[in-house]
């Protein structure tokens, strides 16, 4: 069985937007691209503008999908985290499930404790940061 997350990688100039998990929450105190779980009869896309209005109270606008990533979960599980590159179309940062967010630079992202399915998401970005950005200075 495939549980599927998306994640969003909230870009703003040359920083991502990255969320430490909540004391409370599994994996606590690791470092994450928001998001969350896919509802029944709903689109990745929606889900992921869902997750982070529930969690951060930002309204996003997605500008690409990037490759998803397989991570073991539970026994006999994986994880499908789907990663959106966005920006932030509207709202203030509130965090609502998390213990801390910060904006950062590509190199700063290395420091954090990632948890372990975002640090494949994470290659990716680093890999895509300098064409993304381009074309979104060019747009």
């Amino acid at each position: 069985m495939v549980l599927k997350v998306t994640c969003a990688i909230i870009i703003n100039g040359s920083t991502v937007l990255c969320a430490q998990r909540g004391a409370s929450m599994s994996l606590p105190l690791q470092w994450e691209f928001p998001g969350g779980k896919i509802e029944a009869d709903e689109s990745a896309e929606a889900c992921i503008q869902r997750e982070i209005k529930e969690e951060l109270n930002l309204d996003i606008r997605i500008l690409e999908r990037g490759p998803s990533a397989l991570h073991p979960y539970k026994e006999g599980q994986l994880l499908e985290l789907i990663p959106f590159v966005c920006t932030v179309a509207d709202g203030e940062l509130q965090l609502r499930e998390h213990a801390q967010a910060r904006w950062c630079a590509p190199h700063e992202m290395d420091s954090l404790q990632w948890a372990e399915a975002d640090l494949e998401i994470l290659a990716w970005w680093k890999d895509n940061f300098t064409r993304i950005k381009s074309a979104l200075e060019t747009a």
